[in-house]
């Protein structure tokens, strides 16, 4: 039985952290990327840490081993990941201004559990998690990853923006 709420230990965030490093670009073929996804920003423990303790990740776990994740991510930590700089200016020049909103770091499934709807259902736990402090969910995909933007669309992420930045164009989007 998979289990869905926030992280709750090291340990759990040590396990994220295995998940994350499994779905790099680097440890995955192009073939896996294109059909499977891939996560693009590599945090540490000590940042990942930080980022609960002002708003907690979201897990899901089987047999108490973390088999997704959706990391949480206020805007006060906007110049804490350099390659998420852009994704932050972009939202600060929506008009009218974006209020109330958490930025979903990232998400990912191991690959043994995906296509069982836990996406979905890490989504729907983080909206119940984070409401009624913040209304809106915004996060960036690269359009390359067609697998996780079909994804979020399919939950009702809709665009804000589209934009390049650092080679990649990107596709800004809330829920």
């Amino acid at each position: 039985m998979i289990q869905f709420g926030r992280a709750t230990s090291e340990a759990d965030l040590n396990q994220i952290l295995d998940l994350q490093r499994q779905n790099l670009p680097e440890h995955l073929s192009a073939e896996e990327r294109v059909k499977e996804g891939f996560v693009t920003v590599s945090h540490t423990l000590n940042l990942l840490k930080v980022m609960h303790d002002v708003c907690p990740h979201i897990v899901a776990k089987s047999n108490e081993s973390v088999i997704g994740y959706a990391l949480s991510m206020h805007p006060k930590f906007a110049g804490k990941i350099e390659v998420l700089w852009p994704m932050f200016d972009q939202i600060e020049a929506i008009r009218p201004k974006v209020r109330n909103y958490i930025v979903m770091g990232q998400i990912c499934i191991a690959k043994a559990y995906r296509g069982q709807g836990i996406f979905r259902q890490l989504y729907q736990t983080m909206q119940a998690a984070v409401q009624p402090e913040f209304e809106r969910i915004i996060t960036e995909v690269d359009v390359v990853n067609t697998r996780s933007l079909g994804a979020h669309y399919g939950v009702g992420f809709e665009d804000l923006a589209t934009y390049e930045s650092g080679g990649h164009q990107w596709k800004l989007i809330v829920l």
